[in-house]
This record gives C-alpha cells, sequence and structure tokens, in this order.
C-alpha cells in the first residue's frame, strides 16, 4: 500500500506527466473538486433550453446576496453554469467574454456557440499540456443558439474535452440525475411541458 502511495506521488506533482496507467493524476484531482461543488443541470427542448444549478450553502452566516453565481452570461446567445472552483471559472469566463466580442467585433455577427466552446476548451487543455500550470478545477454546461444549428447544449471537464448533449449535469449526484435524465429521455426531443 505504501509502496503504491510513493508511486503515485512520483507522477502526480506534474501536469505533464503521465502514470504507467496513462493517466494525468492532476486532471483527475481538478475532476474531484469538480465532483464535490453543486449540481448545474441542462436540457434541450424544442423552445429552448433548461438550466438549474444548485448553490451550495455550508454556512448560515453567507449572505446570498453577496455569494457568487453559479450561471454566466458570456454574449446576448450563450450562457454557462459552472460547477467546481469559481475562481477559476472566473478566468474561464472573462476569457470567453473576451473572445465573444472580439468575434463581434470582426465580423458583425455574434460568435457561433461551438466555436467559443472550441476556444476555451483548448485554453484549459493548453493548461495540461505545459509544465508549471495547473488543470482549471471547473466543468461547465453551455448553452446557445445559433443560426446554424438552433439550440445546444455542450459540457466540458477540466481536461478541456467537450460534447454535444440533449441533456446532462455536471457536480455532485451527477451519476443520479443522469440516470432520471436517461429514464425520461424516450428520443424525441422534449418541449418545456414535458421537461
Amino acid at each position: 500500500r505504501f509502496a503504491n502511495y510513493c508511486m503515485a506521488r512520483r507522477y502526480d506533482s506534474r501536469t505533464t506527466t503521465f502514470s504507467p496507467e496513462g493517466r494525468l493524476y492532476q486532471v483527475e484531482y481538478a475532476m474531484e473538486a469538480v465532483g464535490h461543488a453543486g449540481t448545474c443541470l441542462g436540457i434541450v427542448t424544442k423552445e429552448g433550453i433548461i438550466i438549474a444549478a444548485e448553490r451550495r450553502h455550508h454556512n448560515k452566516l453567507f449572505d446570498e446576496n453577496l455569494c457568487s453565481e453559479k450561471i454566466y452570461r458570456i454574449s446576448d446567445d450563450i450562457c454557462c453554469a459552472v460547477a467546481g472552483m469559481t475562481s477559476d471559472a472566473n478566468v474561464l469566463i472573462a476569457e470567453m467574454r473576451h473572445n465573444a466580442q472580439r468575434y463581434q467585433l470582426s465580423y458583425q455577427e455574434p460568435i457561433p456557440v461551438e466555436q467559443t466552446v472550441r476556444q476555451i476548451c483548448d485554453h484549459k487543455h493548453a493548461y495540461t499540456m505545459y509544465g508549471g500550470r495547473r488543470p482549471f478545477g471547473v466543468s461547465m454546461l453551455f448553452l446557445g443558439w445559433d443560426r446554424r444549428l438552433g439550440y445546444q447544449l455542450y459540457q466540458s471537464d477540466p481536461s478541456g474535452n467537450y460534447m454535444g448533449w440533449r441533456a446532462t449535469c455536471i457536480g455532485s449526484n451527477t451519476s443520479a440525475a443522469m440516470s432520471l435524465l436517461e429514464q425520461e429521455d424516450d428520443g424525441d426531443e422534449m418541449s418545456l411541458h414535458t421537461g
């Protein structure tokens, strides 16, 4: 047991060193931080996207009016919900807003949703490839609309991977929430009344 601990310690101090099993422990630690955060849920419907976020208060002395947010507006057509380290999320939110404004100024049209997601996920992934940096300890749900693909929902994790979903969640109790979503899914696109 002690030998396994010492072996793991050889590979978890750097983000760029793979363990013999092919794992990046720093990314796994970041995903663990996300697993302890409040749950965020997104569901795509015919009429729009439903989003819900749990804001956890572990102390009755918290002032809810001064507490950090879980859902952020990126542009007129894009928002995201975060689970994990809020300070890491704030850095990424600022970067996404900057990218959206730069695109709007350059092309006089809103940035496509997937382009926003891909750019920020590339940024997140870069932090797993270079020494001296740690992965962002945050997962995100991206919700948006554009002319080409309509309503869209994407999920990203600390490694920078992302996927499109009809319904998904991040944070604590993800497996239970995903089981419920899968049970309710009949393969057809939901409406706001059935979602």
